[in-house]
């Protein structure tokens, strides 16, 4: 994969020196968030991990080729639509390489290459998993299978709350792929800090969690790790408020028949819209949340690293 991969000379010069990084999705640039706020947030997250002394490794497929760290052109490109990327996952990775295309990473994609590229830490939204009726459907996100195979840790404020919570855990468990809750006990739902599922794992600082990934991986446990970090509690929504809007969406989605990647991007859609803006706002600061708690830990983790070697 190396023979494809452009890395950038900010992140090429932070491996060189072992200095912490942070990967970054472009799902959430050209499908998750409207123009011109999504240029506006990945600027901003790519702000949060330089403010905590980390380097931002945004990720995208673009003529063809596989880009750890983006320019301020390819961003824009990105969020103008001009590139007209399709979302890519594990899938999809070798026929846009091959056909030259431009693709939008998803947590999956991110995943596979931020560990080619040799980058442990990852910050996102949410992550993908069970859809809601996936007993009849099979719809169960790419995510949760590459969080089985990829070694990186993936900060997000819990699994997207239009999904079905309870059977994504249990999908996870299977799959041996820790959850382990930043200063909680229960599993956040995305736009609220409560799911009423329980955690068997929770870390209070940075440096535990890095320690625990750490041993994990130093053990030849492949795979990755979900680190669940709630949305701030002013930003958080109200659960009865976005539980009405995601029903109404979902309902709206059946009706009209969608399914597979152009599910997620229509649900978080409608369920800004029928929020007024608010899930947008929450959806944004939680994003920026993660990547502040993602920059953290990757200090601490090559902290322990270089420890270790000495």
């Amino acid at each position: 994969m190396n023979h494809y991969l452009d890395i950038s000379e900010e992140v090429a010069d932070a491996l060189r020196i072992n200095m912490p990084i942070v990967a970054l999705e472009s799902t959430i640039i050209t499908h998750g968030m409207p123009w011109p706020q999504n240029l506006e947030t990945a600027l901003e997250v790519e702000n949060a991990v330089r403010e905590e002394g980390s380097v931002p490794a945004t990720i995208a497929i673009i003529d063809g080729r596989l880009k750890v760290g983006l320019s301020h052109d390819e961003l824009m490109r990105l969020a103008d639509g001009s590139l007209h990327p399709v979302k890519a996952s594990r899938r999809d990775i070798p026929i846009l390489i091959a056909r030259h295309g431009n693709g939008a990473t998803t947590v999956s994609g991110t995943m596979l290459i931020a560990e080619r590229a040799g980058i442990r830490l990852f910050a996102t939204g949410g992550i993908g998993g069970v859809h809601r009726g996936a007993e009849k459907t099979w719809d169960v996100s790419a995510d949760l299978e590459e969080l089985a195979h990829s070694s990186v840790a993936v900060v997000c404020a819990g699994a997207k709350a239009i999904l079905d919570l309870p059977k994504t855990m249990e999908y996870l468990e299977t799959k041996g792929v820790p959850v382990i809750g930043f200063g909680t006990s229960e599993l956040p739902a995305f736009y609220t800090r409560q799911s009423g599922i329980d955690l068997s794992q929770h870390a209070d600082t940075p440096g535990e969690i890095a320690q625990l990934i750490y041993v994990k991986w130093a053990l030849g446990l492949s795979g990755g790790v979900v680190i669940a970090n709630p949305i701030p509690v002013q930003y958080a929504m109200n659960k009865s408020i976005i539980d009405a809007a995601i029903g109404k969406a979902i309902e709206e989605s059946e009706m009209k028949g969608l399914k597979g990647a152009e599910l997620t991007p229509y649900l978080l859609a409608r369920v800004a819209e029928v929020t007024g803006g608010d899930s947008l706002e929450a959806n944004i600061a939680l994003v920026k949340n993660n990547a502040h708690v993602a920059a953290l830990i990757a200090k601490e983790y090559e902290r322990i690293g270089l420890e270790a070697e000495a």
